[in-house]
């Protein structure tokens, strides 16, 4: 009997691996008139059967009629629901089984990741942990893949902690998931140290630590990532392709640039886009829709609209994201009608724009000032969600129309949306432009009632309204209690005691931030050098400008800007101009502030010729 049974089990076995149900059905017959069916191991088997050929009804019947069910039964069964996505089903089953094992956990949790249900595939991770059941690499891989997507860094940490200690720190699935986590946060120096330790990388650890690069503006980092990729012999493959061009895509994102150095790169990125634009052509991608999108992104994003054009009128499928992409580039640049124009020739070619596609002329408007037409947009959706209200918002706000952003914040509370750390951040912003304090205490209370009150991006927005309010001491309240101070919050508080004219107080919380390890950017330097213009401290001004060189933010015209305002004010006339002549990039503002400090410090001839020189050199008053 037992040699029958074998033969019968080894023949499911094959029926399994090749999803064969119909000589499945066949040996299920032969089993029940054989009296086989009393063997747990051939039912389980047959319940296996069925749920990899997509029979979950059959898979149930055969597990009802498993005589002796064992916890290889269950897991069959709730393997089935799992498959099939019935996430209720199978949560009645699991909450069923009299007994579990990892393989029952591994399951749910992954049915949840599946349905999307993200934060409660965590709390089921955190269950089983509890329970005292060792994860294994399928758990990891799952719950690692939850992290990233929630954004979870603590909890992928405490993961990469028990990965170490269960000694699957060199398992690719896990390292790749750990990378995930750490790339998607924005921790890449943690993702470069599980990178390094990892023996024979694959595509997705390449493609996923591209991503990262690409996330913190490291184009030429993915490159070198991609370049390691191609010598090892690692496939290539259309996602690893797109990673790269959405690095080279994300130095667009910033817009125009104050520095030499900066401009250079942006010129670097591009030709590095157009390199790898090359490589897809030679390796025959150039059909692949999602891979052309990421082209188009690319060249859009770095302001080469011709070329996007030019992919765009070749693509063999074009689809909304295609259109989407177009409308954003058009807007980037400012050219309001083109990207009208473009949302005609979708409709008129049969797509139905999205919300991203009304997002994206909302944007388009509003750069172009046109806040009328950015409303009438806005007021065609049925239903704006949480990113149409905030790109409406933003709209009035960079405009300056800070009421009408208030009145819009009010109407979208109103209207039961929550608002997100966006929303809170640019309408504090308008807020502090109108200096409307009433307003600004109504947004921090909301911004409290929707636990957003800590976040740095918001926290910062609070610490520039209260400063701008004269409420310095509530700005400093604010300050004090934020839990982890990024550099946003560090210039916030500086430029709003200068504001208030706490000169000395700004000095010393800048001195406060590089002992505390902080490094200072081209907006701490331009607050500092302020403090230092109303202190009349050229000693205090020539440190600060010793560190910006040590820092190499000598190039950043913001910067040089700062720097020949604060020699002009403490009285160094000359020093200012020998350092304006010593400028790569100028603007209006910086050839503004050296014709006012030669005008204010009685050197009005001199003044006279340098307006001259500035208008000459295409230059205008009002910067037109």
């Amino acid at each position: 009997m037992w040699r029958k049974t074998n033969v019968v089990a080894n023949l499911l076995q094959t029926c399994i691996d090749k999803k064969s149900i119909l000589p499945g059905k066949v040996l299920h017959a032969y089993i029940l008139r054989s009296n086989l069916l009393a063997d747990t191991f051939l039912c389980n088997r047959l319940i296996e059967l069925y749920s990899i050929c997509n029979d979950p009804t059959s898979a149930h019947h055969m597990f009802d009629q498993t005589p002796q069910k064992n916890i290889y039964s269950w897991n069959a069964i709730l393997s089935s629901y799992c498959k099939a996505g019935n996430l209720t089903f199978a949560r009645k089953v699991f909450e069923q089984m009299p007994e579990r094992n990892v393989a029952s956990w591994n399951n749910l949790i992954s049915l949840m990741l599946k349905n999307g249900y993200q934060e409660k595939a965590l709390d089921v991770y955190k269950l089983m942990v509890l329970e005292g059941f060792w994860p294994t690499h399928v758990t990891f891989a799952s719950v690692l893949s939850a992290c990233g997507s929630v954004l979870n860094l603590e909890l992928g940490k405490r993961c990469h902690g028990l990965v170490i200690k269960i000694g699957l720190d060199k398992n690719i699935f896990v390292c790749n998931g750990l990378l995930s986590v750490y790339a998607k946060c924005g921790v890449v120096k943690e993702a470069i140290k599980v990178f390094g330790d990892i023996d024979d990388p694959n595509e997705v650890t390449f493609t996923t630590m591209m991503g990262g690069l690409g996330k913190i503006n490291g184009v030429f980092e993915a490159l070198e990532m991609f370049r390691m990729m191609c010598r090892k012999g690692v496939q290539i493959d259309s996602v690893s392709l797109s990673a790269v061009l959405s690095a080279c895509a994300k130095v667009g994102e910033y817009g125009e640039f104050g520095c030499y150095e900066e401009n250079y790169r942006f010129l670097c990125n591009v030709v590095l886009g157009e390199q790898v634009h090359g490589l897809v052509v030679k390796l025959g991608f150039e059909c692949d829709l999602y891979l052309s999108n990421s082209l188009l992104d690319m060249y859009a994003k770095n302001g080469n609209m011709k070329s996007a054009e030019t992919i765009f009128s070749n693509l063999g499928k074009v689809s909304v994201v295609s259109w989407n992409i177009m409308i954003a580039g058009y807007g980037q640049k400012g050219q309001k009608e083109k990207a009208v124009e473009c949302l005609q020739r979708m409709r008129c070619c049969g797509f139905e724009p999205d919300e991203v596609t009304y997002i994206n002329m909302l944007a388009a408007c509003s750069k172009r000032g046109d806040v009328e037409t950015a409303r009438q947009m806005f007021d065609s959706l049925s239903c704006p969600s949480v990113i149409s209200w905030n790109a409406i918002i933003s709209g009035y706000s960079q405009n300056e129309n800070h009421k009408e952003a208030i009145e819009f914040f009010r109407e979208m509370q109103f209207q039961n949306v929550k608002p997100d750390r966006t929303t809170v951040a640019v309408i504090l912003g308008s807020c502090a432009g109108m200096e409307f304090l009433e307003g600004g205490k109504q947004v921090h209370a909301a911004s409290q009632k929707a636990a957003l009150h800590m976040d740095n991006y918001v926290a910062s927005g609070l610490i520039s309204m209260y400063s701008k309010c004269g409420k310095i001491k509530m700005a400093e309240c604010i300050f004090s209690y934020v839990p982890e101070l990024d550099i946003v919050c560090w210039n916030s508080m500086i430029a709003g005691l200068t504001l208030n004219s706490l000169d000395k107080e700004a000095f010393m919380l800048f001195k406060q931030m590089q002992q505390g390890g902080m490094l200072p950017t081209e907006f701490s330097y331009t607050a500092i050098l302020s403090c230092c213009a109303k202190l009349c401290s050229s000693f205090q001004g020539r440190q600060v400008h010793s560190q910006i060189v040590k820092d190499g933010y000598m190039n950043y015209v913001v910067v040089g800007t700062a720097l020949v305002d604060m020699y002009c004010k403490c009285g160094d006339i000359d020093g200012a101009r020998k350092y304006f002549d010593r400028m790569p990039v100028r603007n209006t503002v910086t050839w503004n502030e050296m014709i006012h400090g030669y005008a204010q410090n009685g050197r009005g001839d001199e003044a006279v010729r340098l307006y001259k020189n500035m208008i000459a050199s295409g230059y205008t008053e009002d910067g037109n």
